[in-house]
Parts: structure tokens; sequence; C-alpha cells
């Protein structure tokens, strides 16, 4: 008695879910790709994983709440790791329109991707375009940020004026220093002019050659 029944609703599967049928998706997984040496094989848990991802996928959508696993169809599945699915309304014996199912896996896509350590690019939804995480929110806020940025960019142009500011000091002291030095020397050097050595002339003091005084010039009056 149940196997009638058993081909009655096997033959509606097939009737509902075979490659380009409306509302069906092909499924492609690249196990090996992802994960190397740590594949797993592609089963029927797997396949039981699959279809519950996706009921719970569908439940999110509004109206789709009564979404069981019993109503994900998979079908066409090869040893390369893809399939078709479809999803269906058992009260109406249809599938579901592509639209929503699209919108659920897009939503969802993060989670489905996770349960299978995949990726979009390993895990691929041939008809659903691939989505991208969620931005998330700064910890901190922005403003915050923008702020530290500016406030460094001031500590740093300062720093710089101040080791500018010195090393300019720094320059001037030692040039300074050195043209002390130099007129030093220059005040300190003795010429020879014709085997005699001869001080420099004080200019200030002035100098008395005794060749020229005269013999009075000499005698200190009393």
């Amino acid at each position: 008695m149940l196997w009638p029944l058993f081909f009655l609703v096997t033959a509606i599967h097939a009737e509902l879910c075979h490659p380009d049928a409306e509302n069906a998706f092909k499924v492609r997984l690249s196990i090996r790709t992802a994960l190397g040496d740590k594949a797993y094989v592609w089963d029927t848990n797997e396949e039981y994983l699959f279809r519950a991802m996706v009921a719970f996928s569908m439940r999110k959508v509004p109206n789709r709440e009564t979404t069981e696993i019993s109503h994900v169809l998979l079908c066409n599945v090869t040893q390369r790791v893809s399939f078709w699915f479809v999803v269906t309304d058992p009260s109406k014996n249809h599938t579901l329109p592509a639209v929503e199912v699209q919108s659920a896996i897009r939503m969802n896509r993060n989670r489905i991707n996770s349960a299978f350590f995949l990726n979009d690019q390993t895990l691929e939804f041939l008809k659903i375009p691939s989505t991208f995480a969620p931005p998330t929110d700064p910890s901190v806020p922005v403003w915050i940020i923008v702020f530290g940025v500016i406030f460094c960019i001031i500590i740093v142009a300062t720093t710089l004026l101040v080791l500018s500011g010195i090393r300019q000091r720094r320059r001037k002291n030692k040039e300074s220093s050195e043209a002390d030095e130099a007129e030093d020397k220059l005040e300190n050097t003795t010429t020879i002019e014709n085997s005699i050595p001869c001080g420099p002339l004080d200019m200030k003091g002035g100098h008395t050659n005794d060749v020229f005084v005269t013999e009075d010039e000499r005698l200190t009056p009393l």
C-alpha cells in the first residue's frame, strides 16, 4: 500500500526538481579546492545539512515561517558535487518563486558558507549573485578617529618645528664660535720679515720707534 504512495511522491519530486526547471537553482561545490587534504566527502548527511540550511533561510522570509526540510528537494547530484534544488509549497504542490528563494539565500549566504567551511567562490549558486559580508559598525566613533589623526599631525608638526629651531640655533652658535676662533688666531699671528719676528701692531695703544726719538724726548722732564 505504501509503494504506490512512494512512487507517486517520487514522480512529483522528479517533475518539480530537474535541470532548468522553473524556480530551480544549480549549486556547484569545490570542496577539494577549498580544504585540500581536509576535504570531506559529500554524502547524504551533507545533503541533509544543505537542505536544512536552505529551509532555515526560507523561514527568515515573511510568510514562509512554516518551511520544513522536506520542502527542499535536491536532484541530479553528481560526484563532482553539483546538483539542482527547489523549494516546494506542499499545500499548493508547486515550487516557491525563484525571487523569494534568491532573497533568502542572499540574506543568509554567510551562514550557509560557514556550515560547509566554504566561501562564495567554492560554494556557488549559479543563478544567485555573490554577496558581501554586511559592514560592521566600528567600535570607536569616527569622529574620535578623525580627531586622533589630526591631533597626531599637530604633535608631529610641532615637534619638527622645535627640532628645526634647535638645529638652526646650534648652527648659528657654531658659526659664531668659529668666527671668534678665527679672529683670535689672526690677532695672535706672528709674522717674520727679514728673519726678524714681528708681533702684531697694537693700533689702540700705539707703538714708539726709538730710532726716531730725539735725545731730548728720551729725557724725562724733572
